[in-house]
Formats: C-alpha cells, sequence, structure tokens
C-alpha cells in the first residue's frame, strides 16, 4: 500500500484502487470538499505523474477518457483549484510522491491495464440527492428527477412558467459551462422534443450563471445527470437527438444502403455541426453511425 498525507487532500493505493480524500485545509475549494472522497479503480487510470516545484508539487492522476462522467461533464473547463485528481505536495514529501508514482505505475504494467477510451463510466458520479443554488436559479436532482427553481433575479419571462420538473428519461444531454471572466455561463438540459436555441437567460431549461460570481458547484448537478444518460461512446443513431425538428428526417429503408444517400447524410451533419445545432460530441457520433453504413 502507498499513502501519501498533506494538507490538500490524502491519497492512498491499495493495488486495486485509489483513494482520494480532499483535506480539510482552508485553501481545499468548496468544490472538492462538497464532491468529496473519490474511490478510483486501477482499470480507469491512464497514467500518472510528479512534477516538482521550488515550494511545492504537484500530484496527478490522468482517466482514461470515458471513464468519468464528470470529466466528461466539464470538458476540461474545471480550474486547478477544483481539479479533485490534482494533489499539491509539500516540498518535504517529495520523495513519497515519487514512491506513490512508482507503486500506481508499476501495478498499471503488472496489470497491463491500456490507456485507450472506455465505453462505459468506471466512476459512478456525485452521489444524489444534490441541490444547488447559483445565478438565477436552483438544479435539485434524486437520480430520477431535475427540478429547477427560480430567483427574484431570474428574467420575468423564463419565471413566469414557475418551477421546472424535468424525468431524466426525457433528458438527452447536458451542457454545463462555467462563466468566465464577466460572460456568463450555464448549466443546460437538453429535453427531447424541446428543442431551443434561446439564450440560457431565456431557458426555462437553464440555469444562467453569472460571470461576476464564480460558482462552480452547478459541475456537480451536471456530473451526477451525466452519469445516469448513456454513455457517448455506446450511443448508437438513435441516442443521437434525432426528434429535434433541425435534423432532418432519417432516409427511408430502401435508401440506407444508397452511397449517394449517406453521402448527403455527411453533408447535412456537417452543415449542423457547423451551424451550432449539433454539438461536436453529437456531431461525432451521428458522423461514425453513417460511416459505419458506407
Amino acid at each position: 500500500m502507498a499513502e501519501i498525507i498533506q494538507k490538500d487532500g490524502t491519497w492512498v493505493f491499495d493495488g486495486d484502487a485509489l483513494r482520494l480524500t480532499p483535506g480539510r485545509d482552508k485553501n481545499v475549494s468548496l468544490f472538492r470538499k462538497t464532491l468529496g472522497e473519490l474511490v478510483v479503480p486501477l482499470g480507469a487510470l491512464a497514467g500518472v505523474s510528479f512534477e516538482q516545484g521550488k515550494k511545492a508539487g504537484r500530484l496527478r492522476l490522468r482517466l482514461r477518457e470515458g471513464a468519468d462522467p464528470l470529466l466528461h461533464a466539464t470538458g476540461g473547463r474545471l480550474t486547478e483549484p477544483n481539479d479533485p485528481y490534482q494533489l499539491v505536495v509539500e516540498s518535504d514529501r517529495y520523495g513519497v510522491a515519487e514512491y506513490f508514482v512508482d507503486e500506481v505505475r508499476g501495478a498499471l504494467l503488472l496489470d497491463q491495464v491500456p490507456a485507450d477510451p472506455v465505453d462505459a463510466y468506471l466512476l459512478p458520479g456525485p452521489s444524489v440527492p444534490l441541490s444547488v443554488s447559483a445565478g438565477d436559479g436552483t438544479a435539485t436532482f434524486d437520480g430520477e428527477h431535475i427540478r429547477l427553481e427560480w430567483n427574484w433575479k431570474t428574467e420575468d419571462a423564463k419565471a413566469a412558467a414557475g418551477s421546472r420538473t424535468l424525468t431524466l428519461t426525457d433528458v438527452t444531454a447536458v451542457q454545463w459551462h462555467p462563466a468566465a471572466g464577466l460572460e456568463n455561463g450555464h448549466l443546460r438540459f437538453t429535453v427531447r422534443n424541446a428543442p431551443t436555441k434561446a439564450p440560457p437567460k431565456y431557458d426555462a431549461n437553464s440555469v444562467e450563471l453569472w460571470g461576476f460570481k464564480k460558482d462552480p458547484l452547478m459541475a456537480l448537478v451536471a456530473a451526477a445527470v451525466q452519469a445516469r444518460l448513456p454513455h457517448p461512446a455506446g450511443a448508437t443513431a438513435t441516442d443521437v437527438p434525432q426528434p429535434r425538428p433541425e435534423l432532418p428526417s432519417p432516409p427511408v429503408a430502401a435508401a440506407e444502403d444508397d452511397h449517394d444517400a449517406l453521402l448527403r447524410r455527411l453533408r447535412e451533419l456537417g452543415e449542423l455541426h457547423r451551424t451550432g445545432v449539433l454539438t461536436d460530441d453529437e456531431f461525432t457520433m451521428a458522423k461514425q453511425a453513417v460511416l459505419k453504413r458506407l
């Protein structure tokens, strides 16, 4: 077993999994404290590294693509203080950190853990029930239902419809974009048969996150929902949000095998992606489904 205890947190490796516990120091972010302890199975790891600094170093874990719904939901947009897969190491513990890295790397080699992407989540995501207030509303998720409630600062046109309750089975995607500078962010739920291009400020299925107040906790709601949606790598063509009116109707069965029809489909998907109707992930999944037919 390898263990390193720091003010920033404690990491323990028992040969099968890593247990990451955030520290209680005042410098540990609210996001990591709220997320709590993480258990990362060895099979979810793609690598581990240690970077030395003059005053402090940093341990970093690299997870296999698709293994963690939190990383998928945040898309690399979590800032360093909020990243649960980094640990600040004091200079007098550099030797311990290097030993820790050697132990984990040795286990990865011994178990021949591949570094390629996975098609199923290997971590469960944040625990539920979960409720976060930020920006113009409160998002609550119990594992099956998402409830959006508005505050007195919500745009009148959005608040007029009242609180929203979304069933998880009706949600096809979740997007979290943090506020950056003075630019607002959002938590948006894409609902089946209810497409919209409205800004989050007016979208009843979105919580707008204000740029002047950085609050990353809505990412926990996004990750908890993402963990219960179909895994992107396991999605089929029918998992792409085809009910959206913007998407062209699927070709009839007789035309699906026609080479020209499939090429037209690719061009249509490319145009939808260019104009922003399809996200990068949606475009990639749809394109791969069409290419398999060619």
